[in-house]
C-alpha cells in the first residue's frame, strides 16, 4: 500500500469517526446536564455587519470558540454563572457576565471599531479556518489596497506577474507553482466564481479586474485542498475576496501618475436604515503606460450592493457588477532583439498586441435563521463574459511573411446556485458544528475560437473553434468536532460530477459529443491548543483540477479529473502580545500537471509532480503606530516522470518573500514601505535557461486631514531594472534565418509616481 492509499485511508476513517461521533452525541446528549451552553451573535456596531473570526473566551481560561462566517458562536461552559471576553482584530474588548438566564437563547453582542493591535489576537478558540486567517485579517487592516493587483498580493506567499498592457489577467504564483491564470487557485468574490472552465485563454483563467479594490472588506485565505466547501483548483489554496455590506460614508477619489495614468473612484451610500441599506461604487482607469508603444489602457467598472432584513430572521443580499476593459500590449520580447539595440527594453516586435474583454455579473443570496442554532444560506448567481485577446509569442516562426499574431475569443454564460445549511449542535455531549452544501454551475461558452491574424484587422486561418457547455455539481458535508477544550476534529467530504461537452465547428456536421465523471474527495484538519500562545495543526486532503472539456472530448474521457494529494503540518506561536508567528511544513502531489499552449490551443500534460517546502509568516508591532510583517516561502518542485536535472518545472518559485513597515502617526501620517523578492528559477525542464529573480520596493506615503486624505505612491522606489514575466520561447525574428529558445520578457515598472485626493462624506 503506497502513502497515498494511506493518506486515503487515513482520511477516510477520520470521516467516519467524526460522523459517529456525531451520532453518538445526537443519542446521548439528553444525559448531559451539567454542561451549558452560550450561544451569541458578534455584530460591528457601527454598520449591524456580521464579525467574523471574533474571539469568545472564557475568562483566566482556555476555553474559547470564534465566530463563524455569519457572526455565530456557541460555547460550553460547566459553571451558571461566567466572565467572558469578546475580542476582535480591529475592534475594541469587550467583557460580559454572564448568569444562566443568558443561556437559555441567543445574545448579540456589538464590538466598536479601534486601531489595529496585536494584543487583540490570541490562538485560543480560533476554528478550523479561522486560526490560519489570523495573520491575513491582521494584514488588511494593515495593508490597504491601492489598485487591482494588490488585491491579490494580500494573499501571504503569492507573486503574480503582468504581461499583457494590464488588460490581462495576472500570472500567479505560489507554493512552487506557475499557476499561470488560475490552474491551481480557487478565486472568488462572495461566493461569484472567478475562474472559468475551458477558457480560450487558459484553463481556470481568473481576471480579478471587475473588482474595485475601495469596496473590499476581506480577503479569506488559505493554501491547500483541505476545505470542502472549495473545490476545482483548490490544490495550491483558494481565495475568497468579499464585499463591504455596507458603508458608512461616501468616498469619491482621484489619482494621477506619471506616462499619462489616471484612476477616479466613487463609492456613494444611497441609503443605510434599520431594515436596509444599499451603496453604489464605479472606477474608470486610462493609462499609456511606460512601454514605447502607448497601451491606451481603459477600464470602467461599476458595482452595486443592497441589504435587506425582510423579517428578523431572514435577509436578502442583492448584488450586481459591470465591467469593461480594452488595451494595447508589447508582449514578451526576446532578450537577443534588446542586447543587439533593434529594441529597447521597453520596445516592441509586434505592437498591436492586446485586447478587449467585459464582465457582468449579478448575485442574490438569502440567509435564513431557520433556530437558534440553524442558519438556511442559499445564493444564485449569473454571470454575462466576453472576452478577445491578440497574442505575438513566436513572431515569424511558423509564418514568416505574415507573422505568427494570434486571436482567442470567446462568450461566456455562467449559471450557478449554492445552498449551505450550517447546525451548531448545542444540546450534545460533544460540541459539533455542521456544514452542509450543495450546488452546481453550468457555463455555456459559444464560439471559443483560436485564429491566426495579421495586424488584428485580418483573418489567416481558424486553428480551432466551437461551443463548450460544462457543468458540474458538487455536495460536501463539514464537521468540526470540539472533541475536548484543548483539541479539535475538522473530517469533511466533497462529491463532485462533471459533464464535459464540445461542438467542434471545423468539421462537417459538427454535434456535441460529452463525457463525464465524479470525484470524492475526502479531507482532514486537526488542531490542538497547547495554551493560548501556542496551537499546532494537521491537515491532509485530497484535491483536484478539472482538465479543459476540448481536450478531455479529443482524450476521449481520459485525464479528466486528476488528484491532487497533500498534507501540512504547522503551528500558530504568540511568543509575547505584540508578536505571532505561523510555520508550515507542506507536501503536494499532483497525478497530472497541465500546461497551457495558446498559440497550438491545447492542454499539454507534464505528468506526476511533486512540491513541498515551508512557510514562515510573522506578524510584529513594534509600536502602536509601527507595525511590520515578513513572509518567506521555499520551495522543492520536480517532475515524477523525467529523469535527473531534466526534471525541474519550468517557472516554478524556489524561494519567495514578501516583507515591509507600516505606519500610522496621530497627526494624520501614514504610509508603507514594501519589498517582493523572487529568486532566480528555472525557465526550462534542465534548467539550461533561467527566469531571474528580482528585489523591488514599493512606498506609500498618506496625510489625513478632517474628511481628505492626501496621498503619494512610488512603485519600484529605486528604480530596479527587473523583468515581470518571463518565459523559455522558440521564436523567430523577421530576416532571421534561423530559431532561436531564450528568455523572452516583459519589464517591470520602472520608478512610478502617483499623487491622490479622496474625500469621505
Amino acid at each position: 500500500m503506497n502513502y497515498k492509499n494511506v493518506l486515503s485511508l487515513l482520511v477516510v476513517i477520520s470521516i467516519n469517526c467524526g460522523f459517529i461521533a456525531n451520532a453518538f452525541s445526537q443519542k446521548v446528549s439528553s444525559s448531559s446536564s451539567s454542561k451549558n451552553i452560550i450561544r451569541g451573535h458578534v455584530l460591528k456596531k457601527s454598520s449591524g455587519e456580521s464579525v467574523a473570526g471574533a474571539i469568545v473566551q472564557v475568562i483566566n481560561t482556555n476555553n474559547a470558540t470564534s465566530t463563524n462566517s455569519t457572526g455565530f458562536f456557541m460555547l460550553e461552559v460547566d459553571a451558571d454563572k461566567v466572565e467572558i471576553k469578546i475580542s476582535a482584530i480591529g475592534f475594541k474588548t469587550d467583557v460580559k457576565v454572564l448568569s444562566k438566564s443568558n443561556f437559555k437563547t441567543k445574545q448579540t453582542y456589538f464590538l466598536n471599531e479601534d486601531i489595529i493591535s496585536l494584543d487583540q489576537v490570541t490562538v485560543t478558540g480560533q476554528n478550523a479556518i479561522e486560526s490560519v486567517n489570523i495573520i491575513n485579517r491582521i494584514d488588511i487592516q494593515n495593508r490597504p489596497v491601492q489598485n487591482s493587483q494588490d488585491i491579490l498580493q494580500n494573499v501571504p506567499g503569492l507573486f503574480i506577474g503582468q504581461h499583457a498592457g494590464g488588460g490581462k489577467a495576472e500570472q500567479i504564483f505560489l507554493r512552487g507553482f506557475d499557476i499561470d491564470h488560475g490552474t491551481d487557485i480557487n478565486l472568488s468574490l462572495d461566493g461569484i466564481p472567478v475562474n472559468m472552465v475551458s477558457h480560450a485563454h487558459g484553463q481556470g483563467y481568473s481576471d480579478l479586474h471587475f473588482i474595485i479594490p475601495e469596496t473590499i472588506s476581506g480577503v479569506e485565505f488559505n493554501k491547500g485542498m483541505y476545505y470542502a466547501e472549495k473545490g476545482n483548483f483548490a490544490t495550491a489554496g483558494y481565495a475568497e475576496f468579499n464585499l463591504q455590506n455596507s458603508i458608512n460614508e461616501s468616498l469619491v477619489k482621484v489619482e494621477a501618475g506619471q506616462y499619462n495614468s489616471y484612476r477616479s473612484v466613487a463609492k456613494i451610500k444611497l441609503f443605510n436604515n434599520k431594515n436596509s441599506n444599499a451603496y453604489v461604487a464605479g472606477e474608470y482607469v486610462n493609462k499609456e503606460g511606460y512601454f514605447e508603444s502607448e497601451q491606451d489602457f481603459k477600464r470602467i467598472n461599476f458595482l452595486g450592493k443592497y441589504n435587506l432584513w425582510l423579517s428578523s430572521t431572514n435577509q436578502i443580499q442583492v448584488t450586481g457588477t459591470a465591467f469593461e476593459s480594452e488595451w494595447l500590449a508589447s508582449g514578451q520580447i526576446p532578450e537577443r532583439a534588446v542586447e543587439s539595440g533593434r529594441i529597447s527594453r521597453f520596445g516592441a516586435i509586434d505592437d498591436t498586441e492586446g485586447g478587449s474583454t467585459s464582465r457582468y455579473n449579478m448575485s442574490v443570496k438569502l440567509q435564513s435563521f431557520l433556530g437558534e442554532d440553524i442558519l438556511l444560506s442559499n445564493h444564485a448567481f449569473y454571470t454575462h463574459y466576453d472576452f478577445e485577446l491578440y497574442s505575438n509569442f513566436t513572431f515569424f516562426l511558423e509564418d514568416p511573411v505574415n507573422g505568427d499574431q494570434i486571436r482567442q475569443t470567446e462568450n461566456r454564460d455562467i449559471f450557478g446556485y449554492k445552498t449551505d445549511l450550517f447546525l451548531e449542535h448545542s444540546n450534545t455531549v460533544i460540541p459539533l458544528i455542521t456544514n452542509l452544501g450543495a450546488g452546481f454551475r453550468y457555463d455555456n461558452v459559444n464560439d471559443v475560437r483560436l485564429s491566426r491574424t495579421l495586424n488584428r484587422n485580418t483573418t489567416l486561418q481558424d486553428l480551432a473553434r466551437g461551443d463548450v457547455q460544462e457543468f458540474n455539481a458538487n455536495i460536501f458535508i463539514d464537521e468540526e468536532i470540539q472533541l475536548t477544550d484543548k483539541l479539535l476534529v475538522n473530517p469533511s467530504l466533497r462529491l463532485d460530477y462533471f459533464n464535459y461537452q464540445y461542438r467542434n465547428q471545423l468539421v462537417a456536421n459538427p454535434e456535441f459529443r460529452q463525457e463525464g465523471k465524479a470525484i470524492v474527495s475526502p479531507k482532514i484538519i486537526t488542531e490542538y491548543v497547547f495554551n493560548e500562545r501556542v496551537k499546532a495543526f494537521f491537515k491532509a486532503g485530497i484535491g483536484f483540477h478539472s482538465n479543459d472539456s476540448r481536450v478531455v472530448i479529443q482524450q476521449e474521457g481520459e485525464e479528466i479529473l486528476p488528484k491532487a494529494y497533500g498534507a501540512d503540518v504547522g503551528s500558530v506561536l504568540k511568543p509575547t502580545d505584540r508578536l505571532i508567528i505561523s510555520p508550515t511544513l507542506w507536501y503536494l502531489e499532483l497525478e497530472q500537471e497541465f500546461v497551457y499552449v495558446g498559440d497550438a490551443g491545447i492542454v499539454e500534460p507534464s505528468g506526476r509532480t511533486q512540491r513541498y517546502g515551508a512557510d514562515l509568516s510573522l506578524r510584529y508591532q513594534v509600536t502602536n503606530w509601527l507595525y511590520s510583517d515578513f513572509d518567506l516561502n521555499y520551495t522543492f518542485a520536480r517532475s515524477m516522470e523525467a529523469d535527473e536535472g531534466q526534471n525541474y518545472i519550468p517557472l516554478a518559485p524556489k524561494i519567495t518573500s514578501l516583507a515591509g513597515l507600516a505606519f500610522d502617526f496621530s497627526n494624520g501620517i501614514n504610509g508603507s514601505l514594501r519589498y517582493k523578492f523572487i529568486g532566480d528559477r528555472p525557465a526550462n525542464e534542465d534548467y539550461s535557461l533561467t527566469a531571474e529573480g528580482y528585489f523591488v520596493v514599493d512606498a506609500v506615503l498618506n496625510y489625513d486631514y478632517n474628511a481628505f486624505r492626501f496621498g503619494l505612491s512610488i512603485e519600484n522606489l529605486f528604480d530596479t531594472k527587473w523583468n515581470e514575466a518571463q518565459f523559455a520561447t522558440e521564436s523567430r525574428l523577421e530576416n532571421e534565418q534561423n530559431s532561436v529558445t531564450e528568455i523572452h520578457f516583459t519589464p517591470g515598472a520602472p520608478f512610478l509616481l502617483k499623487a491622490g485626493v479622496s474625500y469621505n462624506f
